[in-house]
């Protein structure tokens, strides 16, 4: 069996094979990385007064999620349904009438929050918003997910009063970390499943997951390989996530942000099997049908705290979350909005 090419003919197509090899990885890692726009650079901009008043919001949500009520899982069964019910009785404060949906897991009952604005115009049309409340074994979470779960609670303020096109619908869900990752008993699986049975059209649907952690420092930034040749060495960018199914929404979403938001943002939209493509809810979103995308500071790739007891409140940077709040609801309301 020959090795090794031999002779000048041998050694061509050989470098022809490699060559071409090389030249379609590359191509198709600009197909995944190629997102619309430019990453706004540049100095940030002082927060306004309606930037303040979400920061302080922001940052009350997670003390009171990540420090008062701390680790929430089925394990904490009290401290889970004390999350629970904060989320519930803050949407009763804003107006909304919650639906809760129950299941059973691990021989407790634990349970989906969800409020709705109904659409003028395509009500039938669902902008879905969400984020789990639920804390991994061990961990407070407040980047993972109290970060999440915060921005979803004061995007619902924010369009508390407004009127669009679409529906939209803001969620919290149980059971995103292990072990119900990826298993029916996953709440966010749960909410799709039963979405997709009873023929509701979601038409986009965003997860906030770990939002809160940002830093300007070269190499605070890590990737799975090869991203690390596409992408900054800063973690102080918020990321843009999907599978290729969900390639457009990921460009329509980042696009809106870009256009609307002097903040530093990243998209991918890749192949599901990569690592950190579905590690979130909108994994279950993707197993109904549904266009789903992951917003993110990419967790674990930059934040050492990920998982770890040390994920408290103090941790997270309110002034950068708040931006990225506020360049959310950009995008919630021309996804809301568009023809």
């Amino acid at each position: 069996m020959k090795l090794t090419p031999r002779g000048v003919n041998e050694w061509r197509w050989f470098g022809l094979r490699w060559g071409l090899l090389i030249l379609f990885l590359v191509l198709g890692l600009l197909y995944l990385t190629d997102m619309p726009g430019k990453s706004y650079s540049g100095p940030l901009h002082p927060l306004d007064e309606q930037e303040f008043v979400l920061r302080d919001r922001l940052r009350v949500h997670v003390n009171r999620l990540a420090r008062q009520i701390g680790e929430r899982n089925v394990w904490r069964y009290p401290a889970l349904e004390a999350a629970a019910n904060y989320i519930h009785d803050y949407f009763r404060e804003l107006g909304y009438q919650p639906d809760r949906q129950t299941f059973r897991s691990q021989d407790k009952m634990v349970q989906n929050l969800a409020v709705e604005i109904v659409g003028s115009n395509l009500p039938e049309q669902v902008i879905l918003v969400g984020a789990h409340y639920d804390s991994v074994l061990g961990s407070p979470g407040a980047n993972d997910n109290g970060s999440g779960v915060a921005a979803v609670l004061e995007l619902a303020r924010l369009f508390k009063d407004r009127q669009t096109r679409r529906s939209l619908r803001f969620v919290t869900f149980v059971n995103e970390e292990p072990p119900f990752s990826y298993t029916r008993e996953m709440g966010s699986r749960v909410y799709a499943s039963r979405a997709r049975e009873q023929g509701e059209q979601i038409t986009a649907m965003l997860s906030l997951e770990t939002i809160g952690y940002y830093s300007d420092l070269p190499g605070s930034q890590h990737y799975p390989y090869p991203f690390g040749l596409f992408y900054p060495d800063k973690a102080d960018f918020i990321g843009f996530v999907g599978n290729l199914s969900s390639r457009r929404l990921v460009h329509r979403s980042l696009d809106a942000f870009r256009r609307s938001t002097k903040f530093p943002s990243e998209g991918l939209a890749a192949p599901s099997w990569m690592t950190g493509i579905g590690w979130s809810d909108h994994w279950s979103f993707w197993q109904a049908g549904y266009p789903a995308i992951m917003v993110t500071d990419t967790a674990l790739f930059r934040y050492k705290h990920y998982h770890a007891p040390t994920d408290m409140p103090d941790k997270l940077d309110y002034d950068s979350t708040a931006r990225v709040v506020m360049g959310l609801g950009h995008v919630i309301q021309l996804l809301a909005n568009e023809q």
